[in-house]
């Protein structure tokens, strides 16, 4: 037989594309049209529906950029429509090229009730099924001139203060139609056999049969009567559809999503009318499809639809009540992993948690983090804790060099924990369920052989309004289909529980989930990091502080509103485009702006604490909110003012130029060139900086990633580098006994930038600080901070939530090779046996990593800092301003020590005027256990809750005691609930209580306090 496939298929595109889907919507009628600009922001849905409008029509150009027009519809169902089923079709101006990512709309009624909303592949509103004829049709559309900014191009239309005022859309279409469901059903029948046939192999008969159907199809049906022909052609269809999946097909769990951003190319406030248009539209296809599962992550987005849209979230509670619509991943937003502190990950899993049980009285089970760019290893042990057993991720098939082995596997965090972890292979967490993804799933899965189910999360996310009536029909087409997997919609509960049944002995993957693409956003957007990671220190402090007055001063009131509220603003803020700094210009700007608010609040909450503890008098009482004792000051407490610790420091001249700075425990060289060419432990007798470099030495990069501008840096970046070593001024700044401080203005870059650094020593302390303060005027340019230093380490340990992670300095393999950057929270450690140095800081994330091995044999290893970049999308002038960076070099640094330090430039000592010392709440022996937080419990019952965590990577024994009295004690979960099979704890006779840790174990214990 002649082979005519392509000619059928090219048949059955051009028939679909402008026949058969035009018909869809039939005989039409106009409707009439008015419009009413909002000024300025979005407003309220009654002042929206009271506004004066003018009159309208289609053509009309509206929307500049990040406005809001609502257009009224009006008009009369025509009595000759009797008895069928009739739908308003709005075209806004979509670009239907896009699912999401443009303008959007939102229908209501004349009440002000929300409808569904419109998208570009749902721009439709049920009138009726069927109407009687007559009926009177009066809609508004709160419409959206979201500006498309999805082309990688840089653009000043990310804020609003810079944005364009020209028109972006154009009124398309506002009509009635008569709705054909017989033509529409014959569209869902074309594209599932048409899809489903170029996805099967040339060699398959399946693929013939199909093509003879498509083809009898098309023969059946007149193309001048597409409506009285389309269910003769459906019949020419039914059998092939009939036939069912092979005994072997892969099996799938389709579940509804809409992967919404928290803020991306669009706004907070943008999201939030985002999510409630979702909301709408699934809601609404839920009492149309009892079948149907909707699955919705971020705690944040549905506390969004309480707030401000109160009715939407009264049918959501209801679909929640009917199990159609699922709450899942239990974290208040989609976070970041990488860069979220260890506390602030915890509570992230405690806020969104918390509030699917209050509202929903659900407890959820799987962690939904599908875009996050890259996963701590930390995560298992903080699922596990919160309560969940299951995790899910998506991002990882976007990684460049290597691909992932696995789809459904254990994971294995730092501690030893696993969790069940699914990796869709389907690749994309916005499915539209046609033939060419479920193939891909099929082909992809890299269990086969051992299991057979993965999940398929499906639906228009990002503004696209989620999953459609044509997805649904697909999947039921899909259910049981010869030659495609079967599709089965469900929740996701019940695959993972199907698959953990069938495949307990899944592989085992152990360490990060680290993602090979992405990683300029440990280092984009610097004043967003540094607001993040000290409104986290703050917060500590603040709980603290608040909690030890509770205790201990009569009267004082823990502020548990404030805090709550503060915490779930930096934990929004964490969501996995804003940390990482990957938003548009407006996104940032509002960032900046709300993280000094945290800072003045959290600031404030700290000195009424710490006011109250001193008491009255004028004597200089200094705090210490450490971990660690320091300076004599306890970790947790607070003295009376002492002389500082230590040898004084002296400093002199170096010979050849420069200065030489001593404490007794450090020798510092800082040259003419204002660079650290020494920097000598004097106890061990070793020099930390390599023979002939130099330390402290700031390097500029071109910065032009291939693509994604400020998520990538791509390894080629490193081929040219230019050191800074002009200097314009080396000045003595300080010397006094406690510290002796050295002032280094540079000027660089062709843009004219300047650093100014403070390079000091303080009495008693061994590490050297380094104050930098650069005003950065540089475009696509990339900024590190330099020291190579004389240590053999085939391996770097950075700190991570609760711990840290060992990564190879060598490229032996690709998947060592592709870590060329890599992320750091406080502090970063090399090391060979019994010797090794650290490098903290008080807010970069980037690092690299190197080694060489030098013609003397010796060994170089080179830390980096990634300081700054200047990508220039979606924000054209990323990080353009001035920034203070702190960062320190502790040469003789244990893991420890290195832990102690990164506390120490986090959590600087705070002083009030006052007359008494404060005792430690809680104490903990020696510096393996680290208390990372002291609060109240969240249910405020009074009871003081401590999380500790093993620091080390060993096991660890410790005793806490208390300076109040404790009446018990108890291990709970991050909800402060108590912990299932956890051993018993109680205090002895005189207060103290024996706790032995695993390595990085994380342990929150519940003090109730006696009286």
């Amino acid at each position: 037989m002649h082979d005519d496939r392509t000619i059928v298929e090219a048949r059955l595109r051009r028939v679909l594309a402008e026949r058969i889907r035009p018909a869809v919507h039939g005989a039409a009628e106009p409707l009439a049209v008015a419009r009413w600009d909002a000024p300025g922001e979005p407003v309220p849905v009654a002042d929206g529906l009271a506004a004066a409008y003018r009159p309208a029509a289609v053509g009309d150009r509206w929307g500049p950029a990040w406005g809001t027009t609502w257009w009224k519809v009006t008009g009369r169902v025509p009595e000759a429509w009797e008895g069928r089923t009739v739908e308003a079709v709005l075209d806004l101006g979509f670009d239907r090229q896009l699912p999401g990512f443009q303008c959007e709309g939102l229908v209501y009624r004349a009440d002000g009730a929300a409808v569904k909303a419109l998208n570009p592949h749902n721009d439709w509103v049920r009138i009726g099924a069927p109407v009687a004829g007559g009926e009177e049709v009066e809609l508004y559309v709160e419409a959206a001139a979201n500006p498309i900014l999805v082309d990688q191009r840089p653009t000043y239309e990310g804020d609003r203060r810079t944005a364009s005022d020209e028109p972006l859309y154009r009124l398309t279409r506002v009509n009635l139609a008569v709705f054909d469901t017989e033509v529409w059903e014959l569209v869902q029948d074309l594209e599932v056999v048409g899809s489903l046939m170029t996805q099967l192999s040339t060699g398959d008969p399946r693929r013939f049969e199909l093509l003879r159907a498509v083809e009898r199809c098309l023969d059946a049906l007149d193309l001048g009567d597409v409506s009285g022909t389309a269910t003769s052609a459906r019949d020419a269809l039914a059998g092939v559809l009939a036939a069912p999946a092979n005994a072997s097909a892969h099996r799938i769990s389709a579940v509804g999503h809409a992967h919404i951003d928290s803020a991306w190319l669009w706004p907070l406030r943008e999201t939030v009318r985002k999510v409630a248009r979702t909301a709408s539209n699934v809601v609404h296809l839920m009492d149309e499809h009892p079948e149907f599962v909707f699955a919705m992550s971020q705690a944040q987005q549905l506390a969004w639809i309480k707030e401000h849209r109160p009715e939407v979230f009264a049918r959501v509670q209801e679909k929640v009540a009917s199990g159609q619509f699922v709450p899942v991943g239990g974290m208040w937003v989609e976070s970041d992993t990488n860069m979220v502190g260890g506390e602030a990950m915890a509570r992230q899993f405690l806020y969104g948690k918390r509030f699917f049980l209050d509202e929903f009285g659900i407890e959820t089970k799987e962690v939904w983090l599908p875009d996050s760019f890259g996963y701590t290893a930390a995560m298992p042990q903080l699922v596990k804790l919160s309560g969940a057993d299951w995790f899910l991720t998506q991002k990882i098939s976007w990684s460049q060099s290597n691909k992932f082995p696995h789809h459904t596997f254990w994971w294995e965090g730092i501690d030893g924990t696993r969790v069940f972890t699914h990796f869709p292979p389907i690749d994309t967490y916005n499915s539209d369920l046609g033939g060419a993804e479920l193939a891909h799933a099929v082909r992809n899965y890299q269990e086969k052989g051992r299991g057979t189910r993965s999940l398929a999360p499906f639906g228009h996310g990002d503004g696209g309004g989620g999953p459609t009536r044509d997805m649904l029909a697909r999947a039921r087409r899909v259910a049981d289909l010869e030659g495609s997997p079967r599709v089965t919609i469900e929740r996701p509960a019940a695959f993972f529980a199907a698959a953990q049944a069938e495949y307990p002995d899944a592989p085992v993957w152990v360490g990060e989930l680290y993602l090979e693409l992405h990683r300029g956003t440990y280092t984009s957007q610097a004043k967003t990091k540094q607001g993040n990671r000290h409104s986290e220190s703050l917060l500590r402090e603040a709980e603290l502080w608040a909690a030890t007055a509770a205790r201990t001063v009569p009267g004082f009131r823990y502020p548990y509103e404030d805090l709550e509220r503060l915490w779930k603003t930096v934990l929004l803020h964490q969501f996995h485009d804003i940390l990482p700094g990957s938003s548009i210009a407006w996104v940032h700007r509002e960032a900046r702006e709300t993280y000094a608010r945290v800072h003045a609040e959290l600031t404030e909450l700290v000195r009424t604490a710490q006011t109250a503890l001193a008491g009255p008098g004028e004597q200089v009482v200094v705090f210490n909110a450490a971990p660690h004792a320091r300076r004599g000051v306890p970790a947790g407490g607070s003295v009376v003012r002492t002389a500082p610790p230590g040898a004084p420091v002296t400093l002199a001249e170096r010979p050849g130029g420069g200065h030489v700075l001593a404490n007794g425990l450090l020798r510092i060289e800082v040259d003419d060139r204002g660079l650290v060419v020494s920097a000598y432990d004097l106890a061990a007798g070793r020099e930390a900086i390599a023979p002939g470099l130099a330390g402290n030495l700031l390097q500029l990069h071109p910065d032009f990633p291939n693509m994604w501008d400020a998520w990538d840096v791509d390894h080629f970046y490193r081929h040219n580098v230019t050191d800074l070593l002009d200097v314009d001024e080396v000045t003595v700044a300080e010397a006094t006994d406690e510290r002796a401080v050295l002032t280094v203005s540079r000027t660089f870059g062709d843009a004219g930038s300047t650093v100014v650094q403070r390079i000091a020593l303080r009495a008693g302390a061994k590490v050297l600080d380094i104050d930098t303060e650069v005003a950065w005027r540089e475009t696509e340019k990339f900024l590190k901070a330099a020291f190579p230093l004389d240590v053999k380490a085939d391996r770097s340990a950075a700190e991570t939530q609760f711990g840290h992670v060992y990564r190879a300095t060598h490229t032996n393999t690709s998947w060592e090779a592709a870590k060329f950057e890599i992320c750091a929270h406080r502090w970063i450690q090399v090391e060979e046996p019994g010797w090794g140095a650290a490098i903290t800081n008080d807010s970069t994330y980037g690092h690299d990593v190197t080694r060489t091995v030098r013609p003397d044999g010796g060994q170089t290893t080179t830390v980096r800092l990634s300081l700054l970049r200047a990508p220039r999308y979606p924000d054209p002038e990323t990080d353009h301003g001035t920034h203070r960076l702190r960062y320190a070099l502790a040469p003789g640094a244990t893991v420890t020590d290195a832990v102690r330090e990164g506390h120490r430039i986090n959590l600087p000592e705070r002083s009030v005027t006052g007359g008494r010392a404060t005792a430690p709440l809680v104490t903990t022996a020696g510096d393996q256990v680290v208390v990372e937080a002291v609060k109240l419990a969240e249910d405020r019952s009074g009871d003081v809750v401590v999380r500790l965590y093993e620091c080390a990577g060993g096991r660890a024994t410790t005793t806490l005691t208390g300076s109040v009295p404790f009446a018990s004690v108890a291990e709970t979960d991050l909800l402060e609930r108590p912990l299932d099979g956890a051993p018993s704890h109680a205090f002895t006779p005189d207060g103290a209580l024996e706790l032995t840790l695993r390595p990085f174990q994380i342990l929150t214990l519940r003090l109730r306090p006696r009286g």
